[in-house]
């Protein structure tokens, strides 16, 4: 899709931009292995004449000039989901079992029509812009390689967004302070005595102890935490599979955690260790116990928060109160840009009806596709593009 052969007309420019969504849409890649996807985003800037060098591997860090003022950068993520499609849409997945089940393509093809229209106007930008189209956001920690390999250098401001199915299209939030919430997984092995169905009295039956475990986790968000500090223990894989006739030696637990604050986050590793240890101890058993960090939470700056609010009403309107709680207890790798430089991290609704739409990480997940200018007048505002023939 040869966005340099676009005419300065914002329809069309949008048209392409949609139809080059589509394009990526079908040759999705997983974290870190987004080597078709980045040879596209690069073959695209060069031929819109845009620098752009390699970073962190499979992402492409893109400048427009402009002039001496604030450098601010825009960010997109570009990696896919271990996920087989089943939307039905013309542009379906052409890699089986990988899907852009979260956007991440409309993200890429949204900061695409802006490097566009930015390089139409490089001559008259106050400062210049950076873009970040960064791989491997899925639990990669892709936004962590990009600091690392010198992606914000620079750089005064930073600015991202995503796509929210539970939100109305033309809804648009970005509060000051957390957004989305820090992670992290948890692994528990329960060890015990295994033996035969018909002697219970013989063994120290780990499933017993692991269903124990499960339900004794339970305390720590009604009983561990403040109300007034969000938090999530969820308990995904109960591995203990075994035949009807065999107690096992072993189960192994594992979840995932959430909290608003980091620190909160890693302060629930520990209460789990501090209750699956003895309640193990308890059924004759022992747990061992380990967490695993994975994003810190994503903390607007208030200032650039102000901004982006300003944009969106600018564009979507003033906003009603949001049909969400914020922050959302989903996690984002973006976290790592804002622990370095001020920035603010927006979302905006996908839902095109009453109906509920597919949520992200789902199958039958869909992004819509009017989100994408929607998006890049916020995201162009912000980069003090001039607009006048975008109202």
């Amino acid at each position: 899709m040869n966005f340099a052969d676009l005419q300065p007309e914002w329809t069309q420019q949008v048209e392409t931009a949609v139809a080059y969504r589509r394009e990526l849409h079908r040759i999705p890649e997983l974290p870190w292995c987004e080597f078709q996807t980045a040879a596209n985003i690069r073959d695209t800037l060069s031929r819109m004449s845009i620098s752009w060098r390699a970073c962190a591997g499979t992402g492409t860090l893109a400048t427009i000039a402009g002039g001496a003022g604030k450098h601010i950068a825009l960010r997109a993520d570009i990696d896919a989901l271990p996920i087989k499609e089943d939307s039905g849409v013309p542009w379906q997945s052409q890699h089986d079992g990988c899907m852009h089940a979260c956007g991440h393509d409309g993200h890429t093809a949204t900061l695409m029509l802006v490097a566009a229209v930015l390089k139409q106007q490089e001559a008259t930008l106050p400062g210049p812009v950076s873009l970040f189209f960064q791989p491997a956001e899925e639990g990669g920690h892709g936004a962590k390689r990009m600091i690392e390999d010198g992606a914000l250098t620079g750089i005064d401001a930073i600015y991202g967004w995503h796509n929210w199915p539970a939100l109305a299209l033309g809804t648009g939030y970005c509060p000051d302070g957390p957004i989305f919430s820090a992670n992290a997984s948890f692994n528990i092995k329960i060890s015990g005595q295994g033996g035969h169905a018909s002697q219970p009295e013989a063994c120290h039956d780990p499933v017993l102890a692991g269903a124990a475990v499960v339900m004794a986790l339970q305390q720590i968000v009604s009983r561990r935490g403040a109300p007034q500090s969000p938090m999530v223990v969820s308990v995904t894989s109960f591995d203990g599979a075994s035949n009807p006739t065999v107690i096992r030696d072993h189960v192994t637990i594992e979840g995932s955690i959430r909290a608003a604050d980091t620190s909160v986050c890693h302060q629930m590793g520990e209460w789990i260790r501090q209750i699956a240890e003895p309640v193990a101890v308890a059924y004759g058993t022992t747990a061992d116990c380990a967490y695993y960090p994975r994003y810190g939470a994503t903390v607007n700056h208030a200032a650039t928060a102000a901004d982006v609010r300003d944009a969106i009403n600018k564009y979507l309107g003033v906003q009603p109160e949001p049909a969400i709680a914020f922050p959302l207890m989903a996690s984002e790798d973006f976290s790592y840009y804002l622990e370095k430089v001020p920035g603010a991290f927006f979302v905006l609704g996908n839902r095109d009806s009453d109906q509920t739409a597919p949520a992200c990480h789902t199958a039958n997940y869909c992004f819509n596709d009017k989100l994408i200018p929607l998006a890049a007048r916020i995201l162009l505002q912000l980069a003090n593009a001039d607009l006048p023939d975008l109202a």
